[in-house]
């Protein structure tokens, strides 16, 4: 997936439960942002960084940009964001933090 707009299916593997930590945004926009990151972690041989590129690019195709994508285990943050364009999720064990600035 590395560089790629496009996902390579991989067998079918549970998709773990989206757990909301943080939002201040719509829950439409919510559903998409859960949507699209399954799509992305779905894709075999993921990397994070390929999940976040996947994600922070779909997003400015449908809501214009500056979009930004972080997709981890283990890391810190403090952003400004604006407003209603800001979420921050789980998937299983995998942090996902999206937020539109600038």
């Amino acid at each position: 997936m590395a560089g790629s707009d496009t996902l390579e299916e991989a067998p079918a593997r549970p998709t773990p439960q989206p757990i909301i930590k943080s939002a201040d945004m719509s829950e439409e926009m919510q559903k998409v942002a859960i949507q699209v990151a399954t799509e992305a972690m779905a894709a075999e041989n993921a990397e994070e960084k390929d999940i976040a590129a996947y994600i922070k690019k779909d997003f400015d195709k449908r809501y214009g940009p500056t979009w930004h994508a972080v997709v981890g285990k283990n890391y810190g943050s403090y952003c400004t964001h604006e407003t209603g364009n800001f979420l921050y999720w789980y998937m299983g064990n995998i942090a996902i933090l999206l937020f539109k600035a600038g």
